[in-house]
């Protein structure tokens, strides 16, 4: 008797495979394996964090600024911040927060390019630092590009949208 077997390719779940990249890039950053979060970032990273608007009503269409930024990063500007990290020179991280993201409410689109996709995620941060009692929550939605490369996914581009106004954190020490 012949046993014939046929092979069945399962199709890819992009979105499963997107959100398990975001969840192993919030947990390499809650426990400071940030070597390990720099491999998942492609070096044409582009990393932004505009300033919320806030004015009357003739701007109102105008939610985020287009020049004012807390953040404007690229590769080699986080690679700088990743080595400083382990430096006595990164005063903002010393002591070293302890941080606990959540990450939810995954939303992933193709993009023109068959191996970039549009993936826009809602987060929560947790972070504390020393031994006191206070702590910053940051909430926010990021806006995200994910490529699909032979080597895994890699972050191509961020925008983070806060919810805040005005920054919660004494300093903004933490990637998000």
């Amino acid at each position: 008797m012949t046993v014939s077997s046929t092979s069945t390719t399962t199709p890819r779940d992009i979105a499963a495979e997107c959100t398990q990249f975001l969840f192993r890039e919030a947990e390499y950053l809650d426990h400071r394996e940030f070597h390990r979060w720099l491999e998942c970032l492609s070096e044409e990273l582009v990393y932004v964090m505009p300033v919320r608007v806030t004015r009357g009503a003739e701007a109102r269409n105008l939610e985020f600024s287009p020049v004012g930024f807390h953040m404007k990063d690229n590769y080699a500007s986080m690679k700088m911040r990743v080595s400083r990290l382990y430096t006595e020179h990164a005063y903002a991280e010393d002591p070293p927060s302890r941080t606990q993201r959540l990450v939810t409410n995954v939303r992933v689109d193709p993009l023109h390019a068959d191996d970039k996709y549009n993936v826009r995620s809602n987060f929560m941060c947790y972070r504390a630092q020393g031994d006191g009692t206070d702590s910053d929550l940051i909430v926010g939605e990021r806006c995200d590009v994910l490529h699909d490369t032979p080597d895994g996914w890699r972050l191509a581009a961020r925008t983070v949208h806060l919810a805040h106004t005005t920054l919660v954190t004494a300093n903004l020490g933490v990637f998000l």
